[in-house]
């Protein structure tokens, strides 16, 4: 048997601004995980076994002519796009299509299923790409698989930055920032799986190692409402050409937030929470330019309450829902931050870094 497990992750700055290659981003990966259990089939089906399925597997067979994955009536999501790149890579290098099973399980919603926000998606086709590299021994880099799951993952979701997936693979805190994902759609489409992994619409990617704060607690409330990052994303979207000049701004906003706050980590930590509360004010700025609930009442309270108790707050992510992230300093009382949120019906979620894992050459 094969195990592999990818942790979830955290926005902390930058958020719909990575969205645009080569625009920066701040993450963070935490030690709550998606772990994917492979073992070779022993009859000529494979299965697929999770809980986003129901109570039974997704069954799958290879086509007879050219081996590919063949599902009946199956969803095209994120498991099976990561099993298709991977497969397309095996064939593409010659090697020889095996029958096998995943079991899928995950620490990243709570007891009902509902998604915490912490990229359930990414951290599923992280790990599955992880666990078909080792059992076709491929022999990629850490890079590698990050390329290939950020390949897969623009099958299904096409605006996906990437970032929860450089999260995902590399652990601990990155300054992030995306490649053209469109661009490397249509060098696969064109070149195939092989020259698409060192396409130059790469370029614009990096992934660069930030320092864990030491003397800054990162705190985590979740809302208990899940958001739907792709539906916001495209709502910014579909406002751009109505408000090009404010989206110009904001871009330009955001990056400095995110280079403020990436000299912060490296160099000062105290410089960190202000700019917390200027990345919050900015996306309320753009939800109110392009009429996005991106801060939600509970969200709006979680990081009112951080404010009162001289912390820094903001939304994770897309916003709508799912987590917000505090930044506490040493003088901050956490206890009356977490005593007011549950007054709030904020749930805090236990979490610390997972991490850093592996290089990030070769991105």
């Amino acid at each position: 048997m094969i195990e592999t497990r990818a942790p979830g992750k955290l926005f902390i700055a930058g958020e719909y601004a990575v969205v645009e290659p080569g625009e920066p981003s701040v993450l963070v990966a935490v030690d709550r995980y998606l772990t994917v259990r492979l073992t070779e089939a022993s009859e000529d089906s494979g299965r697929i076994h999770s809980s986003e399925y129901g109570r039974q597997p997704l069954v799958w067979v290879r086509d007879g002519e050219n081996d590919s994955i063949v599902l009946d009536h199956a969803p095209f999501d994120f498991v099976v796009a990561a099993i298709g790149a991977v497969e397309q890579l095996r064939a593409a290098l010659d090697l020889a299509p095996r029958y096998f099973d995943l079991h899928i399980g995950s620490e990243l919603d709570d007891a009902s299923g509902r998604k915490f926000g912490l990229g359930s998606s990414a951290a599923v086709t992280v790990a599955v790409i992880a666990a078909l590299d080792e059992f076709y021994a491929l022999g990629l880099s850490r890079a590698e698989r990050f390329k290939l799951a950020l390949l897969a993952t623009v099958d299904v979701a096409p605006k996906a930055s990437g970032g929860d997936i450089a999260a995902s693979t590399f652990g601990g805190w990155i300054r992030y920032t995306a490649p053209d994902r469109e661009a490397l759609r249509l060098h696969r489409e064109a070149f195939g799986i092989v020259d698409a992994l060192r396409a130059p619409a790469w370029e614009l990617c990096t992934v660069e190692r930030l320092p864990s704060p030491q003397t800054l607690e990162l705190l985590v409330g979740w809302t208990g409402s899940p958001a739907s990052t792709e539906r916001l994303v495209d709502g910014v979207r579909r406002s751009e050409q109505d408000t090009a000049q404010q989206y110009a701004d904001f871009l330009a906003t955001s990056r400095d937030c995110v280079d403020t706050l990436v000299a912060a980590l490296r160099e000062d930590e105290a410089l960190a929470q202000p700019v917390i509360r200027r990345a919050r004010r900015l996306l309320q700025q753009l939800g109110a330019a392009t009429g996005i609930r991106i801060e939600t009442d509970q969200l709006r309270a979680l990081c009112d309450i951080a404010e009162e108790h001289g912390a820094a707050g903001k939304p994770s992510g897309a916003g709508g829902g799912d987590c917000g992230i505090v930044l506490a300093g040493p003088e901050t009382s956490t206890g009356a931050i977490l005593r007011a949120w549950e007054a709030h019906d904020i749930r805090r979620l236990s979490l610390t870094v997972h991490p850093p894992e592996g290089g990030t050459d070769g991105i």
